[in-house]
């Protein structure tokens, strides 16, 4: 397996834990991965607005100690339609091999296009082998929104991320250049105010209305937004000026057509900023998630403290341990 396949969709490594991605189109070329094998158990989730389905499948073969089930080990398979490339579509339309009516009426009518393989690729990731977690991670679940205020920051959400044991070696293998070494886009090597721009996996970089990029600082020990002070805006101006200079150059997508965010809850706890084009409607870029960077680094300019005082709203998923502790202390 190579290294660029082994870092988790951001917003798929919340549990902390690495799986194992794999973008492949079509069969079993993915390497390590029996896709042909694996029968599907059942579908978490689907999203016809996005053209996603989450399944768990099972692969036969040795029971692994984590298994969901006992018949097999478990794998969480991602199915996603990818995006029209504007290049290929004069061969799309040249080269389909069926279309088929389906309905007309006056001068309106609907078909089925069939396509050959080459052009109807579907981007598959996948979580292998999957436990319990992952399978829950990615069932349809509720949704709450939180307000956290400063004190409860301090007093439940701190205390837990503390108590939990989320591995970030993936992110330390990337800023060590142990990993995913090929596909850094642009590092400042600061150690302080330096960063890696890397793409993130949700992109796979053949068209730019989708782009998506993660730059992720140096400096260890930032978990989040609530860590940040005035002490921070080198690093971020740094991380706004240069990754949007490095964007331009390499795709020619200027800084006002891009989204610069950082999540709260983020996905994992080291530091690192969303950069998206601005046409793109990126996971994760609503308004109870995303904080421009901008607008942080305004208003950590007006008041240092300005995120250590003031209420976060997020929205957890029903089944994540947070909510549980915020239930128990009367705060939903």
């Amino acid at each position: 397996m190579t290294d660029s396949v082994k870092r988790r969709r951001e917003e798929e490594a919340a549990d902390g834990e690495n799986g194992v991605a794999v973008s492949e189109q079509g069969s079993d070329t993915a390497p390590g991965f029996p896709l042909s094998e694996m029968s599907v158990r059942r579908v978490l989730r689907e999203s016809a607005r996005d053209k996603t389905v989450f399944l768990h499948g099972q692969v036969p073969g040795p029971i692994m100690v984590n298994s969901a089930s006992g018949d097999g080990t478990d794998a969480v398979v991602i199915l996603e339609k990818t995006p029209f490339q504007e290049e290929n579509i004069s061969e799309l339309l040249k080269k389909h091999t069926k279309l088929q009516l389906q309905m007309t009426n006056d001068i309106y009518s609907t078909y089925r296009l069939y396509l050959p393989p080459e052009l109807n690729e579907i981007k598959t990731t996948v979580v292998y082998p999957a436990t319990e977690k992952h399978l829950q991670k990615y069932l349809r679940q509720e949704v709450y929104l939180i307000q956290e205020t400063a004190e409860d920051y301090k007093n439940i959400t701190l205390p837990f991320i503390q108590s939990q044991s989320f591995s970030i070696q993936w992110v330390y293998n990337i800023l060590e250049k142990k990993a995913e070494a090929d596909r850094v886009v642009y590092e400042n090597p600061d150690p302080a105010n330096g960063f890696i721009l890397i793409p993130d996996l949700k992109w796979d970089q053949k068209q730019l209305d989708d782009l998506y990029l993660i730059a992720i600082c140096h400096c260890r020990g930032i978990k989040s937004l609530r860590d940040l002070t005035a002490e921070h805006l080198p690093l971020l101006r740094n991380m706004a000026q240069e990754g949007k200079e490095a964007i331009v150059k390499r795709y020619g997508i200027p800084g006002s057509q891009l989204r610069v965010y950082l999540h709260y809850q983020p996905s994992y706890y080291h530091l690192h900023v969303h950069f998206t084009a601005l046409s793109y409607d990126a996971p994760g870029c609503s308004v109870e998630r995303a904080h421009l960077l901008s607008d942080v680094i305004d208003n950590l300019e007006l008041d240092s403290q300005y995120y250590q005082k003031r209420t976060l709203t997020f929205a957890l998923r029903a089944d994540e341990p947070l909510l549980k502790k915020c239930q128990e202390a009367g705060r939903v």
